[in-house]
């Protein structure tokens, strides 16, 4: 039996520029600016949030 898997989001650049959506989806991620990461579960809106923020952070699945 597998363990639950995880994302593991870190933010490596600002949102400075960017248009309110993608401010708004980045602190829904609970992330807080550049370094900071967060584990979230690996479920389809999680995964939709990440892929629209994807030039903005860096991901990797990790055990949940």
């Amino acid at each position: 039996m597998s363990a639950k898997k995880a994302l593991k989001v870190e933010q490596h650049r600002s949102v400075i520029g960017q248009d309110d959506t993608m401010r708004k989806t980045i602190l829904g991620l609970g992330l807080r600016g550049p370094g900071s990461s967060v584990v979230v579960k690996n479920t389809p809106s999680f995964r939709g949030a990440v892929k629209k923020v994807l030039h903005l952070v860096s991901v990797e699945e990790v055990d949940g």
